[in-house]
Order: structure tokens, then sequence, then C-alpha cells
């Protein structure tokens, strides 16, 4: 149905080049016209049409994790729908999952603008947005009054981050009340204590500021919500040893590797168009393309290190079939992306899933499951 559009895709990311931000309004605006057409006719034709369009279910990609059963396991990684104004939608497009947010206890408007800038070159982003959504009672109210329409079909997590305004001393009560606001709304959480865009928030990473914060989430975790971290792609592999410390002693249900990163080495960018500076004063984390290596490193090092019994979520750089099953294959049990999906068009999800599975076949797997660390065999 919407096949007709993907020539016509280069062009739309050309428009939106000068205003990705703009191009990213735009879109969350599109599906929440679709979303209330379809509620005003009550007629499935349109998201039968999406499903036909982007959809590719397919038994064997269907993934258990914590009690919970994903369709297939590319998801939408947080930073997309961060106010959960089309949730939805996510899995008529394709996605066997979302991930919703960040989500901050206070509302705030995040960094002042431009905030958000491509690097086509790199088939990267620059984002310095800094966590700007409406607050976790109102993405609560909102969700609520969705599921009530729409019975969620595929698993909905939630990205919680600390709010700006928070003192760090007092953080962990920041995340608390975030996840009482949402804890009814979704199947999963991430703690996030590792975006760059909020002042001192990845020192929250460290041993002592993060067992604080897993502390007080499962103090009140009465339903056992599964809870992840979210760790930056810059730690030291000392340093993410001592998170998986933490996450045996806090009973984490896994990891997400990895936020976005720092660094700026190998860009060929040089020069920020939008700002005329150079990308390395640029402030802001770097997603796509660049993270790919260093994300699929740190998969396949917690994978060895937990032996395959902590469930990792990969993110970064994933814009094919062969990115997913690399990353697959060093060991996630599930992915996620969001840049690749902007640089590729909304058809890349059924591309990877149509892929997988003829990685599946090629490599004499049955289940993607068998394919998950399967390098280490």
């Amino acid at each position: 149905m919407f096949s007709f559009a993907r020539p016509f895709y280069p062009l739309i990311l050309q428009i939106t080049r000068r205003n990705p931000e703009g191009g990213h309004k735009l879109l969350i605006e599109s599906l929440k016209q679709i979303d209330q057409w379809s509620r005003i006719t009550k007629s499935p034709l349109l998201f039968q049409g999406l499903d036909q369009s982007f959809s590719y279910p397919d038994t064997r990609l269907t993934q258990q994790c914590w009690g919970l059963t994903f369709p297939n396991p590319i998801g939408l990684a947080a930073g997309c729908d961060k106010d959960g104004e089309a949730p939805a939608l996510w899995p008529h497009l394709g996605f066997g999952f979302a991930e919703l947010g960040g989500v901050t206890f206070h509302a705030q408007q995040g960094n002042p603008k431009p905030r958000l800038f491509r690097l086509p070159d790199d088939q990267a982003f620059l984002n310095r947005l800094g966590g700007n959504n409406q607050g976790a009672k109102v993405v609560a109210e909102r969700l609520q009054q969705t599921w009530t329409v729409y019975p969620r079909s595929t698993p909905v997590g939630i990205n919680l981050i600390k709010s700006k305004i928070t003192p760090l001393e007092a953080a962990t009560e920041d995340y608390v009340q975030s996840f009482q606001a949402l804890e009814k709304v979704a199947d999963y959480f991430v703690v996030n204590v590792s975006s760059p865009n909020t002042p001192g928030l990845r020192s929250l990473q460290s041993s002592e500021e993060l067992a604080k914060i897993l502390a007080g989430l499962q103090a009140v975790n009465s339903n056992n919500k599964p809870l992840l971290v979210k760790i930056a792609p810059d730690l030291t592999w000392e340093e993410i040893d001592q998170i998986l410390d933490l996450a045996k002693t806090y009973q984490l249900a896994g990891i997400v590797a990895t936020n976005t990163t720092l660094q700026r080495d190998g860009l060929k960018t040089e020069i920020l168009a939008a700002t005329g500076q150079a990308i390395r004063t640029e402030a802001g984390g770097i997603s796509g393309a660049p993270l790919r290596q260093r994300s699929t490193e740190i998969i396949r090092y917690l994978y060895r290190k937990t032996e395959g019994t902590l469930p990792i979520v990969g993110v970064g750089g994933i814009f094919s079939a062969e990115d997913a099953w690399e990353k697959i294959q060093a060991g996630a049990s599930l992915l996620q992306l969001y840049t690749g999906w902007i640089y590729q068009g909304p058809w890349l999800i059924r591309d990877i899933l149509q892929g997988l599975t003829q990685k599946l076949e090629e490599q004499g797997f049955e289940h993607i499951e068998q394919a998950v660390g399967s390098e280490e065999i």
C-alpha cells in the first residue's frame, strides 16, 4: 500500500535535512493523525495497509524475555516517541516492541534549538535535545487513554531519566516518582543514566550512585516489572564490570547497550553546517553508523561476562539485516533502532526481518533464539 512512496523517500530526507527536529515533529503528527482517523472511523483498513507494507510476521523471529512475548526482536529505540504520542502505531510499522521516552518526572523543554543535526556523510545524528518531554504524569495519562482504545499488542517499555531541575543527590526520588506514575501503563522500564545531554547524569553510572537508584526502584517495584539499565558506549571495561555486579545485586532484567557516544574520532564530518563550528567542539551525543562497532563490542563483552544469563538489548548503528545479525550473534536477544530507521525509511524493519529469516535458513537455525551469542559456538 505504501510501497509507491519508497522511491521518493530520499527526497523527503533532503527536504527535512535543514530542520531534522521539524521533520521528526511532522512524523509524530502524521502518526497521530492516522491514530485519530482510526478512532473516529473505527475502520481497520489503514492499520491493515500499514501491516501489509511494513510488517513481516514469522514465528521463527518471536522472542521471550521477562515473561513477555516479542513478535520479533526489532524495537523502536527511546528518543523517537518521547511523550507516548503514537504508541498504537509502532506495531503496525513492523516493530516487535517500542521503548517510549526518555520521560522525566518534571516536564521540561530541553536545550535551546537547534539541537538535532543530521550528519549524512557519517549516517549519523548529533543530538543534544536535553530530554524534552511533557513529564511522567502527562505521559501516563495519555498511555492509559490509549490502552483503553487499543489494548497493546506488543511489549512497551519506558525509558526513565532524571529531571534536569532535580539535584543529583535527589536523583533516586526523581526516578522513583516517575516509575510510580508510569508503572501500570508499561511492561518494562529502563533506567537511563547515560544520556550526555542532562548535566551530570552520566556520573550516576558510578557504582555508588547507581546502587542508590536501583535500590530505590526495586523497593517500590511490588509488581516485579522488569528493570534494565542503559549504559554509555564510552565506559571502560572496569566500569561495565561494576554495573554488571549491580545488575546481579539488584536483580536487573537486562542491559541496554548502548546510548549515544561523546567520541568524535573517525567522523567524516568536520564542520557542522548548521553552526559553522568544528564537530569536535559541538556538544551532544552521536548516534548511528559511527556507534555500530563499539556497541557490538560491548554487547559481546556483556554476553561473555554473564555467559548469556542476562538479556541484552543491542542498540547502535543498525542499518541492515547484516548489522542486526552481527549484534544478535554477539549476544543481543533484542535490538533497537531509530537513526537507521530515519535514514533508510520505514521499510527498513521489514527488510531486516526478512533478512534475518534468510540468515536463519543459511545457518541452519530453526529459531532466532538459537542465533543469540552464536559466534561463540
